[in-house]
């Protein structure tokens, strides 16, 4: 399996970006699909899940009700779709699969992306 995020960038303190996360080499519909962020000095932290048929969305606290994770089965994509951004969300986003359910731990985790710069600032 193979990811490959893009969609990172600047924002101002209020707006929006929208990260993709191209999956190939495996099924995608066998994969919880996941994002992580990490900024510098920090551990990476959950951020979003979706479930194998898109149906169950996890969410971390800080996010909540701003984030929003969606896959797309025809294009074997995922997406995370940032709203209301603040400069605390500035980080590098990961997408991440994992072969089985629902987990938010890292280490639960087989494949990552590369990571995609965030930097939400005026």
């Amino acid at each position: 399996v193979q990811l490959q995020a893009s969609g990172g960038g600047l924002a101002l303190p209020g707006g929006s970006l929208r990260l993709s996360c191209q999956f190939s080499g495996g099924t995608f519909n066998h994969h919880t699909m996941a994002w992580f962020r990490q900024t510098p000095g920090q551990e990476r932290e959950f951020v979003s899940a979706i479930s194998w048929g898109g149906t169950n969305k996890y969410y971390a606290d800080s996010v909540e009700g701003r984030f929003t994770i969606f896959r797309d089965f025809d294009k074997n994509t995922a997406g995370l779709q940032m709203d209301s951004l603040t400069p605390e969300d500035s980080a590098v986003y990961f997408c991440a699969a994992r072969d089985g359910p629902y987990s938010n731990l890292e280490n639960k985790f087989h494949y990552w992306g590369q990571g995609t710069l965030v930097t939400v600032s005026s």
